[in-house]
């Protein structure tokens, strides 16, 4: 299925961020760092599309088979369907894939060989489903060899919280609480857990619909923090002693590394934008002071932006040379393609064909796993749904 030609109208590439500002005039509190370079192909006002791009469906465009924009992913099967509301997605060691279901709050075992076996391991009892809480993201740990730990972001009846369980290849143990005090809310409780090479994690969290958490340095509520594994504040953190990474976020729900080691997070606007945002230490993202591109010194732009209608972005997960997002009222799969300059004209994929996506993560098979979220009270499920999606991307 080839790109729909007519949201290309709708996307802004955004032009190169100004300097950032002193840590005097910066209203985090969290001092900044000088921006990455950062290179636009595509610039205009919002809205306004480049009349100079070819259209995905010209067949003269010819391209380089190792261009990222080359690609052509497509479903190559379903890997489990019935599910409801799957959110967290994560693989372990051995290929064994777990899910999370968001309101049931069940976690899923997907011994996948050449017929997937879906079969219950855990349920979190802690979690306390609603609106847009409860069992969200899952991480597997990088040393679980040694540890056979597994993270879960939870809400529950009092926070959302960072937990990791044991599991043993047939039940999942008790959840330990690890980080605990991030504020919820029936909206906007972010939920994606990363970890990086380093061994840290990093974990995205929302604003509650309480808009002023997010410029709240002493809230843990529309940030992106950093701890270790054990939910210490990671060293070399802006602020000692503070979790915090960066602030002014609405609701992340999407993070991923490139291969330049590049930070990357899909964030969900109000009315009007949503962002990709090139993650940076101890740097403003603006919300509520801005929403999508600011022009203003003190807050981060995002590299791309989206009418909210074209995205609503939620997983992340990068993939031959391409950041591929997942959305849920866009009800397409974004590819994003990534060089050491910025990021280059997306595409998008599937556009209507699945319903609302939510989570992608890279298979060890180096195909792509993606979620629907048809059954979270907002979708239209098709007798299958919810379904794990197989795509291949060639």
């Amino acid at each position: 299925m080839r790109p729909a030609l007519a949201t290309f109208a709708a996307l802004v590439l955004l032009a190169p961020v100004s300097a950032c500002a002193s840590p005097e005039g910066d209203p985090n509190g969290l001092g900044t760092q000088p921006p990455s370079p950062q290179a636009s192909t595509r610039t205009g006002e919002p809205g306004s599309a480049d009349p100079s791009e070819p259209s995905p469906d010209d067949p003269d465009d010819s391209s380089d088979p190792g261009d990222p924009a080359s690609l052509s992913p497509r479903v190559v099967r379903t890997v489990a369907s019935g599910l409801e509301a799957p959110w967290g997605l994560t693989f372990l060691p051995d290929g064994t894939a777990l899910v999370g279901e968001r309101d049931s709050t069940r976690v899923l075992a997907i011994d996948d060989e050449e017929g997937a076996d879906v079969r219950e391991v855990g349920q979190i009892s802690i979690a306390s489903p609603q609106g847009e809480a409860g069992l969200l993201g899952l991480a597997t740990s990088p040393t679980y060899d040694d540890d056979q730990l597994v993270y879960a972001y939870v809400s529950t009846a009092e926070d959302n919280r960072v937990v990791a369980m044991t599991y043993d290849g047939e039940r999942l143990g008790e959840p330990e609480s690890v980080l605990t005090g991030i504020p919820n809310g029936f909206i906007h409780d972010g939920g994606r857990l990363l970890f990086a090479d380093d061994g840290n994690l990093f974990v995205s969290t929302g604003e509650t619909g309480e808009e002023q958490l997010a410029q709240d340095r002493d809230s843990l509520a529309g940030k992106i923090l950093r701890i270790t594994p054990d939910g210490a504040p990671a060293p070399g953190n802006p602020v000692d002693g503070s979790p915090v990474w960066t602030m002014g976020h609405r609701n992340v729900q999407g993070l991923a590394f490139d291969d330049d080691g590049r930070l990357w997070a899909s964030e969900f606007g109000a009315n009007t934008w949503d962002e990709l945002n090139q993650i940076d230490k101890g740097r403003n993202y603006g919300w509520p002071v801005v929403e999508g591109r600011g022009n203003q010194e003190d807050y981060r732009d995002p590299f791309v932006q989206w009418r909210t209608s074209e995205a609503s972005p939620s997983g992340l997960a990068f993939h031959e040379g391409s950041l591929w997002l997942a959305s849920l009222r866009g009800e397409r799969l974004w590819q994003v393609p990534v060089d050491a300059e910025g990021v280059q004209n997306p595409l998008d994929w599937f556009v209507g064909g699945y319903g609302r996506l939510r989570t992608v993560v890279v298979a060890p098979n180096g195909n792509l796993w993606v979620t629907t979220s048809n059954r979270d009270g907002r979708g239209d499920p098709a007798a299958e749904d919810d379904r794990i999606l197989e795509v291949e991307v060639s």
